[in-house]
């Protein structure tokens, strides 16, 4: 016990240090972390991690998986829904079917399904590994283009891992297949959208900030573990209960229980990526152990994974230029269609409802409600074209959403999930462990000089944000405006201040405390529905909003009006 106790220790001081030289050397901390953990797991007297791949999938992804959906800007997941979605099942199909076929020619005996099995391992890419990705100068919406996949393609993988097993076995229905992987998907999202809403229900009557947040940490294991057992994705359904408390969440929880959520989970991702590369890294020693046991070969295990690796980037290329391609031209669709929406929305409610009726069978006039949801469509759609057309995606986009696909701590965990009657299942696991290893060195060690030496010339952003601002201000104070009541003259020297009846000056700061709490309510509500409609920038939405809670927290901390 004590020994664990102290391999724990020494392991959170290693993460915490090679987050902080990992940025003052120029490398990636979890890169640090790989390279610290290999040369352990090389040193005779540390013995060999033998980490239970369980850990990794049930107890380690679905709290980092949810944090992500938390802090995900839900505008833009909504926006790159489509890129999102055929990343993370299209593509990480098609990688395992080009995979499979490459693993069952080059392994004597592999067979196709196992060939296909390893090929789901090795395709997906990892949220944790994606988050070097962020140390880089990639662009916002590429950024979200690469959260938003390595949230959901994990799910994919593994539900076509299980199908690749159980085809080995046994017979194999294609349509069985497609319907085992529609109802995997269908339970995660009910149970992880229940347990996202009963999440921010219970969560926001609980008072207190500390239970609050010990609450958040069980959050993704009650969607993820009900979901698993009635055979859904439970990675699914605790990114759709992240998603969730980030939409709503806002909304209903205090500004101190999101600020304390947000400090202390910003912790636990520190420390549980930390411990994936660190594991990863340990790990090295036991895998070369088990093939050389064997006599498998650790040479041609590495020049398969070499060869694994550049398949997978050819395939992600080839499945990224069409994708830009389309979305390149849905944007030069959007800007067409602009004016014609801009007319629209500066149409009054009368000509909407003519508009409405004109393309409704009976011409039958809509009820209020449809005429705002008419009105919130047009609003949304304007948004989208302006966010389109400010950030288009290029070529050097398409070259950081290529180059960023990395693998990761996924590939190792998943293939140490083969059942222990796979062929060479020693051989597969060190061309995985290569593989994630392989991916992590060239691809996120070349990550940052590759984007730093193709960038263009980039538009001022602080500019543009320093607009943003300034709209938004003129918003907040619009709200602050409908609050009722104006602020009434209080004693502002020292002396009127002494002159005061104790009595009506605590009247007076209560009223006062009361009609700012309000504003500050108000100006929170307005920024949440611009954040809904997409019309401000989500960063600059973010940082406003992080303003007006902190200025609550301190409001309420003193007990007296802002003055």
């Amino acid at each position: 016990m004590t020994e664990l106790l102290v391999i724990g220790v020494f392991a959170i001081v290693v993460i915490a240090g090679a987050a902080v030289l990992g940025p003052r050397i120029g490398v990636a901390a979890p890169l640090v972390l790989v390279v610290v953990g290999i040369v352990a797991s090389l040193v005779p007297f540390v013995p060999d991690a033998e980490i239970d791949p369980e850990w990794i999938l049930a107890g380690v992804l679905p709290p980092l998986l949810y944090s992500s959906a938390v802090s995900m800007p839900s505008m833009n997941f909504r926006r790159e829904f489509g890129a999102i979605s055929g990343l993370s099942v299209l593509l990480v199909l098609a990688s395992s079917l080009v995979l499979g076929l490459f693993f069952a020619w080059v392994v004597p005996g592999l067979g196709f399904w196992w060939g296909i099995a390893l090929g789901a391992v090795v395709s997906p890419t990892d949220a944790v590994a994606t988050s070097i990705v962020k140390q880089t100068s990639v662009s916002r919406r590429a950024i979200s283009i690469l959260d938003g996949e390595s949230l959901l393609n994990d799910a994919t993988a593994l539900v076509l891992l299980r199908t690749a097993i159980a085809a080995a076995a046994a017979s194999f229905s294609f349509w069985g297949a497609l319907g085992d992987f529609a109802r995997a998907v269908a339970i995660a999202v009910v149970i992880g959208w229940f347990v996202g809403w009963v999440n921010v229900y219970v969560r926001a009557r609980v008072p207190n900030a500390a239970v609050n947040t010990a609450l958040s940490f069980a959050v993704p294991f009650v969607a993820a573990v009900p979901t698993e057992y009635l055979h859904g994705s439970g990675l699914v359904a605790a990114v759709v209960a992240g998603l969730f408390t980030g939409i709503v969440g806002p909304r209903k929880l205090p500004p101190g229980h999101r600020l304390s959520d947000a400090q202390n989970w910003q912790t636990i991702e520190l420390v549980l990526e930390g411990a994936v590369f660190l594991t990863m890294g340990l790990e090295l020693a036991g895998i070369l152990g088990d093939v050389q046991q064997e006599h498998t070969g650790i040479g041609p295990a590495l020049l398969i994974a070499v060869g694994a690796l550049v398949l997978t980037v050819v395939v992600r290329a080839a499945y990224v230029v069409p994708l830009l391609l389309a979305l390149s031209a849905s944007a030069k669709r959007g800007e067409r269609m602009r004016q014609r929406f801009e007319e629209m929305h500066a149409q009054d409610r009368d000509a909407m409802s003519e508009v409405i009726r004109e393309h409704r069978p009976g011409n039958r006039a809509p009820s209020e409600r449809e005429l705002d949801r008419f009105a919130v469509r047009i609003r949304r759609t304007l948004a989208d074209i302006a966010y389109y057309t400010k950030a288009p995606l290029g070529w050097r986009e398409g070259t950081a959403v290529v180059w960023a696909g990395m693998r990761g701590a996924v590939t190792v965990a998943a293939a140490q999930t083969l059942p222990h009657g796979t062929p060479q299942r020693s051989l597969l696991v060190l061309i995985a462990f290569a593989v994630a290893l392989l991916s992590l060195v060239v691809q996120g060690g070349t990550i940052g000089p590759l984007l730093r030496r193709i960038a263009a010339p980039a538009p001022d952003t602080a500019e543009r944000d320093v607009e943003e601002r300034q709209r938004l201000l003129g918003l907040m104070r619009t709200a602050a405006e409908q609050v009722p009541g104006t602020r009434e003259e209080g004693p502002r020297t020292r002396e009127e201040l002494q002159a005061a009846d104790p009595a009506e000056l605590r009247a007076w700061m209560g009223r006062e405390k009361a009609r700012r709490l309000a504003v500050l309510e108000a100006q929170r509500t307005a920024i949440l529905d611009a954040r809904d409609d997409g019309t401000f920038d989500a960063e600059v939405l973010e940082s406003m909003l992080q303003n007006i809670d902190a200025e609550q927290i301190a409001l309420e901390l003193r007990g007296a009006p802002a003055r």
